[in-house]
């Protein structure tokens, strides 16, 4: 196989977590499209994990099975935190990968998901020690750690782990200053760390391709030919440091977009950074829950809600107009150990706690309306 561009093999990577289907399946077929059109355009950098259903058996059958091994890249991850009873358990997530994907190594391989409680689990099956061995033997070329939660946890992680190849982050331009995500934080403690990072969510799970009209007015004006997406896109692949930029492709359209930009890429330019400024701009004027996610709220919850997350929830809806993306994240914040916004005892401990003032127990009401909660 010969790349028929200039492109940097390594600067667009296929993220498999959202591939197309057809009612419950992976449409197989479509992915072998997009896959060859990935790696014809120069492209080799592919994204599986253990806990993406269906996604390493599909690249298993539109890549591996199809393509030489030194032709591509292929990177998986461990998720210990989940239905991970024992450290046999945790490690057992690595021997499925390798059987479900054919790949014989992985040349990256993550630890997934680190934040918040999840990171104990890993740490209390000494996980980090495990993968070491695996690259030592091997069958794992380099070994990273996928990331969300705060800067400050994100800074204790690279200290005590500085045997991590590269980081994970959560980076795009509607993220970029937000209290909760911390993504320019993050990317610029990977940077004084000296990490190369990959990013994930730059279209923030899709929303930025379709952003309100207030901000897709101001990116029409300034090209009209260029997707919301591509602008997302191109602002992570921008920045100094970044090996790859992610993008969770779900057809063979957004697989074309994405190359018709990223095949001769080009970096922002300034007028183009004022274009993504002025489009934050007009983010921060939707009137959304001012929530921070500090959590003040959720250590006085008698009734153990996942309060932030259920509140930022109900921000994808306000500003993005995306429920069935909000209703997942809500799904995702309350799993598995706390409870929903109906169970509400409507105590108001919450909010004489909150630092920001905020009425919660109105807006829980309202997210059980929204997001259509039932009990």
């Amino acid at each position: 196989m010969t790349a028929k561009t200039n492109a940097d093999p390594l600067k667009l990577g296929f993220g498999l977590m959202r591939l197309p289907r057809r009612g419950e399946e992976i449409d197989v077929e479509q992915v072998k499209e997009m896959v060859d059109l990935f790696l014809e355009a120069g492209f080799v950098y592919f994204d599986t994990a253990w806990i993406y259903r269906g996604s390493e058996e599909a690249i298993r059958k539109a890549l591996v099975e199809r393509h030489p091994r030194e032709k591509y890249l292929l990177a998986t991850k461990l998720a210990a935190w989940s239905r991970c009873s024992t450290k046999e358990d945790a490690y057992a997530q690595f021997e499925t990968s390798l059987e479900r994907t054919g790949a014989g190594y992985f040349d990256n391989y993550l630890i997934h998901n680190l934040g918040e409680e999840r990171t104990k689990t890993f740490d209390k099956f000494d996980v980090w020690s495990f993968v070491q061995k695996k690259k030592e033997e091997g069958k794992i070329r380099k070994v990273g750690f996928s990331f969300h939660d705060h800067a400050a946890v994100l800074e204790k992680l690279l200290k005590a782990h500085p045997e991590m190849d590269f980081v994970q982050l959560q980076i795009n331009y509607a993220d970029w200053d937000d209290p909760v995500v911390e993504s320019r934080r993050c990317y610029e403690l990977a940077r004084e760390y000296g990490k190369p990072v990959i990013v994930m969510e730059p279209v923030k799970g899709g929303l930025l391709a379709n952003p309100p009209e207030e901000a897709a007015k101001i990116f029409r004006e300034a090209d009209p030919e260029s997707s919301c997406s591509s602008w997302a896109i191109r602002f992570a692949a921008s920045l100094e440091g970044v090996r790859t930029v992610l993008s969770g492709m779900s057809s063979v359209a957004q697989m074309r977009d994405n190359l018709s930009f990223m095949r001769s890429f080009r970096p922002l330019s300034d007028e183009e950074h004022q274009v993504i400024s002025r489009v934050r701009e007009a983010l921060k004027k939707i009137p959304i829950v001012p929530c921070t996610s500090c959590n003040y709220c959720a250590k006085v919850c008698p009734a153990d809600i996942a309060i932030s997350g259920t509140l930022n929830a109900l921000n994808t809806v306000k500003l993005y107009n995306n429920l069935a993306t909000a209703k997942q994240a809500e799904r995702w914040a309350a799993d598995p150990d706390k409870k929903h916004a109906f169970d509400c005892l409507k105590c108001g401990k919450c909010e004489a706690a909150c630092p920001q003032h905020i009425a919660i127990r109105k807006y829980l009401e309202e997210a059980v309306k929204v997001l259509e909660l039932k009990p």
